[in-house]
């Protein structure tokens, strides 16, 4: 192969691999990264109304269990427009789907860990798959500035306060 060839295939390598760097966006803080989802929409707009938004954007790390729409929808909604007309509520459930860690699926050991709110989620895994309470993480290890996202499948409720 001609040094000419050689430069110009370089040239194009470089290029590819720039093009691959600027279509991706920088990792955002964890309600940032989570705002990017479509399928967490229901999730943003409750963290907005719980004040915990800028919360999350502070330096961490926080791993967040982020329930998808979907998960969101399979409340009665009853219990949903309850716990978000009580704004103190809507704080502890949602504070109760954030660890105060990077945890990536990787680094899950099969254990319980304590939330920002201050119960305890148990964490389990099976091969890839990782599991929290009863909930399924459906992607997991989202990057974020300031720690991890892993969308899950149910909306995880705290134990009652006796």
């Amino acid at each position: 192969m001609h040094a000419r060839s050689l430069f110009t295939a370089g040239l194009t390598a470089l290029a590819l691999v720039l093009a691959g760097c600027a279509s991706t966006p920088a990792p955002a803080p964890v309600v940032d990264t989570a705002a990017r989802n479509p399928q967490l929409s229901t999730l943003n707009r409750l963290l907005a109304e719980a004040g915990l938004a800028d919360t999350l954007r502070g330096p961490g790390p926080y791993t967040v269990f982020a329930p998808s729409d979907e998960a969101f929808k399979s409340l009665p909604p009853a219990t949903l427009q309850a716990i978000s007309q009580d704004k103190s509520q809507l704080k502890a459930l949602l504070s109760h789907h954030v660890l105060p860690t990077r945890l990536t699926s990787a680094d899950t050991p099969p254990a319980k860990a304590k939330t920002v709110e201050g119960g305890e989620l148990a964490l389990a895994k099976a091969g890839p798959i990782l599991t929290v309470e009863d909930a399924v993480v459906t992607e997991p290890d989202v990057a974020a500035s300031n720690g991890v996202v892993h969308v899950i499948d149910r909306v995880l409720l705290p134990a009652k306060k006796r």
